[in-house]
């Protein structure tokens, strides 16, 4: 930084980024603007940015912190590899700040920069800068999130095909309406890549089922499966014009090779996110809750990261996972909601955790029950719950604890559920972690 009678003056930088260039701007604590650059995005450019920052006091000791609208790319990672503090302001807060400076409401990539910079001269203690997550935790997060990705791209894919099955091939739909994962299994696509019209299945023996399921991985009841789903195939069922099937059955295998594209990555990603979070120093902690397993333990880490530092309280994870309720109050009026703005993906992962923990811990099903008597429709129940894990995991993460069901929920009497209820919850639980259970923006 630069000094004035041997004091530090501190230097803010905003980057103002886009595809192929940048602008940067640096202000002092007057709100001087001490240069402006435009740099590429490439090496060269970023040796030009670091150049830039050393010329006006940037050292090891003293770091200028730096302003961006954005969390992710090569820049943003190559500031974060230096050590400094790097802010991700909402474009939408930029926004509001610009109209401070000017109300023609003029703009430009070089006034962004200097309007981003002036954000963390005047108010930086309102805004959190990037966690310094470990690498290992920041490739579980791509890992993760990429998974969570495939999984609704899977359910986009089987919800087109099965609504365009719907038109002219109800036979494939009733051999699999009852079977886990229905036309996404294993067993209906394998049939369905072979016959994808009624007509072709129509001609399908019982010893060419047997094949197809042998094919699809199926290992024992074969024959039995084989004549139910021959026996379904053969019923009376409505059918399109022959010409018209046709063409709907070019459809479907188009369809088809979407879905299994969308399948094998959901597939091969959950493998490469398992395997990545097991290897992770907190995967024995977050493990070891009820409900939570490598997978859906890998989409919590993936969120909350591993930086302690990052929130400071329990209450501040509970926000940003949006279980805690927010309090709008005004003169008489006091009204306390469900938080809207919130991590949609820990949210989404939060709902299966709290589902899954039903069967899994008699205090989790005890304090949902009592949610649910008290008035709370499912969706606040199992929020509540979630709220409630997520204060016990920030504890535990804070001193290395694993979690305890008797600490937990302390003097609770057992709960137990119907073994029919609980198998009812344990499968919508398993169909749930397919499901689109929260909006995709972060």
């Amino acid at each position: 930084m630069m000094e004035i009678a041997g004091l530090p003056v501190p230097v803010f930088c905003g980057v103002d980024w886009a595809e192929d260039h940048h602008d940067v701007a640096l202000v002092d604590a007057g709100g001087t603007r001490l240069a402006k650059l435009r740099i590429s995005d490439d090496a060269a450019g970023f040796a030009q940015l670091t150049a830039l920052l050393t010329e006006h006091g940037d050292s090891k000791d003293h770091k200028i912190p730096v302003a961006i609208e954005t969390s992710r790319g090569l820049l943003v990672a190559c500031l974060r590899a230096t050590g400094r503090p790097v802010f991700a302001i909402n474009p939408l807060a930029v926004a509001r700040y610009r109209d401070r400076h000017s109300v023609a409401r003029k703009k430009s990539d070089a006034i962004d920069a200097a309007v981003l910079a002036n954000i963390l001269r005047t108010d930086m203690a309102a805004h959190r800068p990037l966690p310094k997550d470990s690498e290992l935790a920041q490739a579980i997060a791509v890992l993760a999130r990429a998974q969570q990705d495939a999984v609704w791209d899977r359910v986009q894919a089987h919800n087109k095909l099965r609504s365009q099955l719907r038109e002219f091939y109800p036979a494939i739909l009733a051999a699999f309406a009852d079977k886990r994962g229905g036309i996404c299994s294993p067993e209906a696509r394998t049939i369905l890549a072979k016959a994808p019209t009624p007509a072709a299945a129509a001609r399908l023996t019982r010893r060419r089922l047997q094949s197809l399921l042998r094919q699809a991985g199926r290992l024992r009841g074969i024959e039995a499966e084989a004549d139910r789903i021959h026996e379904v195939l053969h019923r009376e069922y409505l059918h399109q014009p022959p010409q018209v099937e046709a063409a709907f059955g070019q459809q479907a295998t188009a369809l088809l090779r979407q879905l299994e594209a969308a399948c094998t990555n959901a597939d091969q990603l959950e493998a490469a996110t398992r395997e990545s979070f097991d290897q992770h120093p907190d995967a024995s902690i977050i493990s070891s809750f009820p409900g939570l397993g490598s997978l859906t333990g890998a989409r919590v880490l993936a969120e909350i990261g591993d930086d302690r530092a990052r929130f400071t309280t329990a209450g501040s994870m509970k926000a940003y996972a949006g279980s805690a309720p927010v309090t709008r109050a005004s003169g008489k009026s006091c009204t306390v909601m469900a938080r809207r703005v919130k991590n949609q993906r820990l949210a989404a992962a939060g709902y299966v955790w709290a589902f899954a923990s039903l069967t899994a811990s008699s205090g989790a099903r005890a304090h949902y029950d009592r949610r649910k008597e008290a008035g709370d429709r499912h969706v606040a129940a199992q929020r509540n719950l979630f709220n409630r894990f997520m204060g016990m995991l920030f504890h535990c993460l804070q001193h290395g604890e694993h979690y305890d069901e008797e600490t937990a929920f302390p003097n609770q009497p057992a709960a137990q559920l119907p073994a029919e209820a609980a198998r009812r919850v344990a499968r919508v639980g398993c169909l749930s972690t397919g499901a689109r259970s929260g909006r995709r923006s972060t």
